[in-house]
């Protein structure tokens, strides 16, 4: 896809009201293919913008690529203008509380009366069903939707280290509006798309309810689990570093002893083959261990890079703005902050047609395009 080729959603506009992670994810996604995404702002600004805390790089990593409108939809006025602005759009983007937005007419059964062509995506705890009323937190369904348990140690349930139920809400979110985008193109009407943190999160876990479903055995936790592999762990080396390796085929356990020089492991008949080793996997692990403890990761790396064993460094996530992966791919990139500075933008993991979706514009102030927007409004109004 050359440089000037115009993104896949061009032409295509979005209103998002939204705060958070889940909504303004959809929101982003639609924006860097391509949308002219819109979002609506209350009077000073949304107030995800000022988190403290884990919460205070939010705004930046979800809100690129928009135009921001302040408009009180509390207010009767601000109600209307806003779904005089959704009735010029294509898309309309939201993750509040259930019934806020029917409370203010902006609900998609009102909207799609004078805009039938509307596509409307609910971001929300819960999708139709007993739940549909609570309301939820990416934690509160990591720890109902299973995932907790299986992420800590036995008795220790543990939310995952990111907002997965969010981000990954807003993905299936931006899903269902490219495929009633769609769907549209043949039958010239829109319709409602709702994504909802729960399920997204039964969805992660259907993998391990499958298993008891097979097998009648409840999985235990990943920390407590029994591995399909022998050699799939995290190691201390010299110095107190660690590397995970993980050798899952007998080709790549020879390998890795001839990497060792362990000439001890390889010839051993209990290790014989992947079953065997698994076997006896804390007593290989116990003897990996006392031979990794004298290696360094900067000498180590690189033969099992050659070697062709999987491995990996244990990365925090500050030390990832200077990996050089990401920044000769071009998968973290400059981006012009609203207060003026400059930020490192961490794009959607993918490429289309050699392209990266990047950033095509600063990441807005509050309510900095309000003029702009409803000026367009005001034009289209009937005289």
């Amino acid at each position: 896809m050359p440089e000037d080729t115009p993104l896949p959603l061009a032409g295509i506009r979005v209103l998002e009201f939204s705060h958070m992670v889940m909504g303004p994810t959809c929101g982003m996604i639609l924006a860097d293919l391509g949308a002219e995404v819109i979002k609506v702002e209350p009077p000073g600004g949304d107030r995800t913008r000022r988190l403290p805390g884990l919460g205070i790089g939010f705004f930046r990593s979800f809100n690129r690529n928009k135009k921001s409108v302040v408009i009180d939809i509390s207010t009767d006025e601000g109600a209307a203008t806003a779904a005089g602005l959704a009735r010029q759009c294509d898309v309309v983007v939201e993750n509040f509380r259930p019934g806020l937005m029917r409370e203010r007419g902006l609900d998609y059964e009102t909207l799609s009366r004078g805009a039938p062509h509307l596509v409307y995506a609910s971001h929300k705890g819960f999708l139709p069903g007993p739940y549909e009323k609570r309301l939820a937190l990416d934690e509160v369904v990591q720890m109902m939707g299973g995932l907790s348990y299986m992420t800590g140690p036995e008795g220790r349930p543990l939310r995952a280290g990111t907002s997965v139920n969010d981000i990954m809400g807003g993905m299936f979110g931006a899903i269902g509006v490219l495929a009633a985008l769609r769907e549209r193109e043949r039958t010239g009407r829109g319709q409602e798309v709702q994504s909802a943190l729960f399920e997204n999160c039964v969805f992660l876990c259907a993998q391990h309810m499958q298993q008891f479903a097979m097998t009648g055995e409840a999985p235990p936790p990943m920390p407590s689990r029994v591995s399909a592999w022998s050699v799939y762990d995290v190691f201390t080396l010299a110095g107190g570093e660690q590397l995970f390796i993980g050798a899952v085929s007998d080709k790549q356990f020879a390998t890795l002893c001839r990497v060792l020089e362990a000439h001890e492991l390889a010839a051993d008949p209990q290790l014989a083959d992947n079953a065997s080793r698994v076997a006896v996997r804390p007593q290989l692990l116990q003897r990996l261990g006392a031979i990794l403890q004298h290696h360094r990761a900067a000498e180590l790396a690189p033969k099992l890079e050659a070697a062709g064993v999987p491995y990996a460094p244990i990365v925090r996530p500050d030390q990832l703005l200077d990996d050089p992966h990401l920044r000769q791919s071009g998968g973290l990139v400059p981006m012009r902050n609203e207060e003026g500075g400059q930020s490192d933008a961490v794009l959607l993991p993918l490429q289309m047609g050699g392209r990266r979706p990047g950033v095509r514009r600063p990441l807005p102030r509050v309510g900095e395009h309000t003029e702009e927007i409803l000026a367009g409004l005001r034009s289209a109004a009937p005289a």
